[in-house]
């Protein structure tokens, strides 16, 4: 494990960056966290790229859950309308993804909150990429 300097409120970058995910588990206090790192921290790099990978693994589900919901809301007044239940069964399988999408964010939460506390710049597949341009 590297040093990789101090971050926000004088603690080491790679706490800062197992913080930023880890404590979302606690009220969501990890997106705070990462919100103050981004706001006080601009020159390390470990702290940020951890601290925006967690604030977009945070946003993935809720806008999967949303995109979900107004399908199955349009779905739920298409099949009364046509009196086949297609839109429900199709609904149904969407929550089982959703749910396999939420066990998949939930891995990459405690993968990637590993990786920044050993001083790793790990990106997780599709957001990595955004967290690392915005990180810069």
């Amino acid at each position: 494990m590297q040093n990789h300097g101090k971050s926000v409120f004088d603690m080491d970058a790679n706490l800062v960056a197992l913080l930023c995910y880890v404590a979302n588990f606690v009220c969501y206090l990890g997106l705070v966290l990462s919100i103050i790192t981004l706001i006080q921290d601009k020159t390390n790099k470990l702290a940020r790229f951890h601290a925006w990978q967690s604030i977009l693994l945070f946003i993935a589900p809720i806008v999967l859950l949303v995109v979900w919901g107004v399908f199955a809301f349009i779905g739920v007044f298409i099949d009364a309308a046509i009196g086949i239940p297609i839109f429900s069964i199709i609904s149904m399988l969407l929550y089982f993804v959703l749910i396999l999408a939420g066990l998949a964010v939930l891995v990459g939460m405690i993968i990637a909150a590993i990786k920044g506390f050993n001083g790793e710049i790990f990106k997780l597949p599709i957001i990595g990429n955004f967290a690392d341009r915005f990180s810069n």
